[in-house]
This record gives structure tokens, C-alpha cells and sequence, in this order.
């Protein structure tokens, strides 16, 4: 017994030292109702967007990328409305073994299978905007916002699998008369999207943060 409580004491002192990047902490609820996406349609270049991931473990770290599929935002009188995109799961890179091949197959084959994204099931992502607000600065959220340049305050679904959750963030947007950019460096919590390797409960998971980090840096041009 006094074995197993000094694994687990080793294995939890561990895991905390490698922490998720220094990011905003999304906050989590509840599906909501899709914004409606009023004004001017504007569409997603998917050349121009990235999608970044990074994740930690006991003993390293890992960052790669998502392709987007497709995707518009939508503008009135020069403030965001809505909008939604596809991440393309199947697109999976894991940048960081880009110089070692094999290892980085079999990260982004593991990545890809049931422990995981389940791809062959869900190959897509979706986020879709639930609601846009002015981000507002005070002392208190000064105090806690990485994203000190922050502009709006948005929520929107994410799908991830076949679990949908409601997060909020802060976000950088520029709106012009052509083109809308936003951009947003959040953690999220993957066990809320039941992303748990062999099960929510198993000390195999312990030794893989729960917190992920997502980058979403989206370029959009009115057609």
C-alpha cells in the first residue's frame, strides 16, 4: 500500500512540472444558442488561418497544428455578429518532431485513434460563435488576462468528438470594410471533451496534463 501512495505522490509531483503555456484559462458551460450572424458575410481564408495546439506530459512536451476547412464571420457596422469554422482533425501535425519521422507518426497516430480524437468517427471540429462582447479592462482582469492587448470577450461552442461545450475567452479583432482578423491563445480542460486516455480514471492519464492549449489566428475577406 505505502508503494502504491509514493507512485502516485511521484507520478502527481511530476505531472505539475510541466505545466500547460502561459494562456488565458477558458471558461467552460453549457451548449448555447449560435449567434445570429448578422451584416456582411465574410469568408474564412484557410490558407491564411492557423490552428495551434500544445500539450505537456511528465516528461516533455508536444506542439503541432489543424488545418481549417471552412468557415465565415460575419460584421454590422463595423462589430463582429457571428460566424463559425471546420477543423479538419485528420490534419493533425505534430510540429515539434517534424526532424524525428517516425516518432512523430506514431504521436500523431495515437493522436488520431480512439484514445484520443477518434478521427475515424469524428474527423472534423466545429466552433461556432454563441455571443460577442467588448472585452472590458479593471483592475481585477488586468491582474489575471495574458492577452493584455485583448479587444472582445467571445463565447462560442466547440465540438469536440461528439461532446459540445461553451467557452469564453478573450480575443483580438480588427474589422475593415475587407477583411476581419481574430486572434486567441486559451487553455482548455480536454477532459471536459471526454479526451482521456484508457479512461477518465486511469493512472496512464495522470501522466498527460489535462490543460491544452489552443491558438486560433483566423483571417477572413468579404467575397
Amino acid at each position: 500500500m505505502k508503494k502504491i501512495l509514493l507512485s502516485i505522490a511521484v507520478v502527481t509531483l511530476l505531472a505539475a512540472c510541466n505545466n500547460a503555456p502561459d494562456a488565458e484559462k477558458a471558461a467552460t458551460g453549457e451548449k448555447e444558442v449560435a449567434a445570429l450572424a448578422e451584416g456582411a458575410t465574410y469568408t474564412i481564408d484557410s490558407t491564411n488561418s492557423t490552428i495551434n495546439w500544445a500539450a505537456t506530459k511528465v516528461n516533455g512536451a508536444h506542439n503541432g497544428t489543424f488545418k481549417l476547412t471552412q468557415g465565415s464571420l460575419a460584421a454590422k457596422d463595423g462589430v463582429l455578429t457571428g460566424g463559425s469554422f471546420k477543423i479538419d482533425i485528420t490534419s493533425i501535425n505534430a510540429v515539434d518532431l517534424v526532424a524525428d519521422a517516425e516518432n512523430k507518426a506514431k504521436l500523431e497516430g495515437h493522436l488520431s485513434s480512439p484514445d484520443f480524437f477518434d478521427v475515424a468517427k469524428y474527423p472534423t471540429a466545429n466552433f461556432e460563435i454563441t455571443g460577442v462582447e467588448p472585452f472590458v479592462y479593471d483592475s481585477t482582469t488586468m491582474k489575471n488576462v495574458v492577452l493584455k492587448n485583448a479587444t472582445h470577450t467571445i463565447k462560442g461552442n466547440l465540438t469536440l468528438r461528439d461532446s459540445t461545450k461553451n467557452v469564453t475567452f478573450p480575443a483580438i479583432v480588427a474589422i475593415s470594410a475587407d477583411a476581419i482578423s481574430a486572434e486567441a491563445d486559451f487553455n482548455i480542460d480536454r477532459t471536459e471533451w471526454g479526451l482521456n486516455y484508457k479512461g477518465p480514471n486511469n493512472p496512464a492519464d495522470w501522466l498527460i496534463r489535462k490543460e491544452v492549449n489552443l491558438k486560433f489566428k483566423i483571417a477572413a475577406a468579404k467575397k
